[in-house]
């Protein structure tokens, strides 16, 4: 009976599996050269399954809770050989857990640009990445299609596998969608129902696994798309594009105003800049009505030079209001159309009364 007994505790009599990992998904009992003992507990807990493997063959599905492994009660082994021991008869029979919780962590990212058809834009590319979360709800055909005999199953090794089915889901709902680039953010939770549905369609049946969740974080597009976008947005925010470009253009009038080594030139600018401001720009390309000259104001225009660069041109009222500002002095130098060279202004006939000074009044009047 030492005999018996000894070879009786070699003989495995609880099967269980206290899972410490957060991404094993199938985990086969290590039998190894024992036998388990005919009438021994399995200990399925919540979150588990397992599935008893003899010959080759699935024997049985365990739910969670504790079952007894007998001949009694499991008809396929009442086929075993080996009920030549004279104790409880051992058999040899493979058991696999299955994690039948979520396997959270895991995400997915477009490798490449998908192409889409947008409405405003026209073709682009665009690339995703989001997060989801597996489930296994069919051991028996996640055991035939993806496990085999493999002692412990990662979630890693299907990680490629389902990053392609959600990629191309992806791909066909966005363009099936019809949904312009601008939108894309509006539509995350739609677009990510979809396909996860999609993905469903693809892993349910045939390698027995669910997406109970699986979300688009982000949809980005290149970088030009950006860039005409922003641009896009900033018309949006501007609104009337007139009362913008007028506001503009009062403050760089403030601006030139304030610069004194502007000296002409900003002056200059400044009063042209506030002609554009009142509608006295020059007319649209493909129109050439002028505007005609203010009354008394003459309708000659003038060149400076300042800095020994030309500028202009400037009419008459403005040649007025620089001198009287100190900007124009008789020493500059000035041209108009007609004129053979660049003069000093106090020697022009038409500007040389700008620089005149009236006389002193009679002595007996003052």
């Amino acid at each position: 009976m030492g005999f018996v007994n000894k070879l009786r505790n070699e003989l495995i009599d609880i099967v269980e599996w206290i899972d410490d990992s957060r991404h094993t998904i199938v985990w086969r009992f290590p039998r190894y050269h024992n036998q388990i003992k005919n009438g021994a507990q399995l200990i399925v807990r919540p979150g588990q399954m397992a599935i008893l493997v003899e010959q080759g063959k699935i024997a049985d599905v365990f739910e969670p809770g504790t079952h007894r492994l007998s001949t009694d009660n499991l008809p396929i082994l009442s086929n075993l050989k080996g009920w030549r021991y004279g104790f409880h008869s051992p058999f040899k029979a493979e058991i696999y857990f299955v994690t039948t919780r979520q396997i959270t962590e895991m995400k997915w990212g477009t490798p490449n640009p998908v192409i889409m058809r947008d409405p405003d834009f026209g073709p682009i590319r665009i690339r995703a990445f989001g997060t989801y979360t597996i489930k296994a709800i069919d051991p028996e055909a996640l055991l035939r299609e993806l496990v085999g005999t493999d002692g412990s199953f990662e979630s890693d090794e299907i990680t490629v596998l389902l990053r392609s089915i959600i990629n191309n889901a992806f791909a066909e709902v966005v363009a099936k969608s019809g949904i312009s680039v601008l939108d894309l953010a509006s539509n995350y939770s739609d677009l990510s129902e979809q396909i996860r549905q999609a993905c469903i369609d693809k892993v349910d049946t045939e390698y027995g696994l669910d997406f109970p969740q699986l979300y688009i974080v982000n949809i980005s597009v290149p970088e030009e798309v950006e860039k005409a976008l922003d641009a896009r947005s900033s018309m949006g925010m501007i609104g009337n594009l007139g009362a913008y470009e007028q506001y503009q253009l009062g403050q760089a009038i403030a601006t030139a105003a304030a610069n004194p080594a502007g000296g002409l030139a900003a002056a200059g600018v400044g009063l042209r800049m506030g002609m554009a401001y009142t509608g006295q720009m020059s007319p649209a390309p493909g129109h050439h009505a002028t505007v005609p000259p203010i009354p008394g104001q003459g309708s000659t225009q003038w060149h400076v030079a300042v800095n020994g660069q030309p500028t202009g041109p400037f009419s008459l009222l403005q040649l007025r209001e620089a001198v009287a500002s100190g900007q124009l002095t008789g020493a500059s130098l000035v041209w108009s159309p007609g004129m053979a060279t660049w003069s000093p202004a106090s020697a022009v006939a038409d500007l040389a009364e700008l620089f005149m000074t009236p006389p002193p009044l009679p002595r007996g009047q003052i």
